[in-house]
């Protein structure tokens, strides 16, 4: 699957699949985002889960993580390639496709990483659920104006915020949205979640990070009710939430990543975030 109406990734999706097929290894081509080439069968995107052995996300981060989430239920791991900008998840350039082969042959690095659940209760009522890789979100849409909410750590008050909203962030999403709030870089390997408040009115609200095995539930007060939304992975909105009261913990689900074999994290965060440009003598 890959980028949808993104000519450089329909053409990457065509060279991948053009050369799997040369190889012997059957392709299954997303119909929303993929090309029509010859030979290769084209499906509904919800079936994909069912029927692949892998996935190869052709785009930015941002198809990746609308892969990990379709792929939440199922053991099926994605190998991302890098159609995008930053690209932290992406980690085959178009111009080095045999590292797919060598990924094929048994030559990667399996890397599981961590989802959180995000849901809005009311009262016993479960009103809507999503998944995410990166971040849950709690965000003010309609208004200028900060919102207020207070913070629950496995039942004990955190936190109360008068700010813009929350970033509830996974490691892997420590380098996205988070990051840009000031929140810290958390290795993939930790167990770990972090809180980043968005443009707090007190400037000793700072990021938090708790373990992953807590609960985190946000109650909104109710004069910022209509002003919140709940978004995961900047792309599954939840919605207003109605009752003030959204509950995140980490999923009992894990997404697979695949990595060629040269993958180095720190090598990515250096490329990625220009760290060392120098070295010393």
């Amino acid at each position: 699957m890959g980028k949808a109406n993104d000519p450089d990734a329909a053409d990457t999706i065509t060279r991948i699949a053009q050369h799997l097929q040369s190889i012997g290894h059957p392709v299954l081509l997303d119909a929303e985002s993929t090309p029509q080439i010859p030979n290769g069968d084209r499906c509904e995107r919800s079936v994909l889960p069912q029927n692949a052995d892998l996935l190869i996300a052709v785009g930015g981060d941002g198809t990746l993580l609308h892969a990990a989430r379709l792929l939440a239920d199922h053991e099926v791991p994605i190998l991302g390639v890098n159609r995008g900008r930053m690209g932290f998840l992406v980690d085959v350039s178009p111009s080095h496709l045999d590292e797919i082969d060598a990924v094929l042959s048994g030559e990667f690095i399996a890397d599981d990483r961590m989802l959180l659940t995000a849901e809005i209760h009311r009262g016993g009522e479960i009103l809507s659920r999503g998944i995410a890789l990166n971040d849950v979100v709690l965000h003010k849409w309609n208004t200028a104006r900060m919102i207020d909410f207070e913070t629950y750590i496995d039942g004990e008050l955190a936190n109360r915020h008068h700010s813009d909203g929350l970033i509830v962030a996974t490691p892997t999403g420590s380098t996205a949205y988070a990051m840009s709030g000031g929140g810290p870089i958390m290795h993939p390997n930790l167990d770990a979640i972090a809180l980043v408040p968005i443009c707090p009115h007190t400037l000793s609200n700072r990021p938090l990070v708790i373990s992953a095995e807590s609960t985190i539930e946000i109650t909104v007060h109710p004069s910022s009710l209509k002003q919140i939304r709940v978004s995961c992975d900047g792309q599954e909105d939840l919605g207003l939430v109605n009752e003030g009261r959204i509950m995140v913990r980490k999923s009992t689900r894990k997404v697979h990543l695949i990595h060629p074999p040269r993958y180095r994290y720190f090598g990515i965060l250096r490329a990625k975030l220009r760290w060392g440009g120098t070295h010393f003598s």
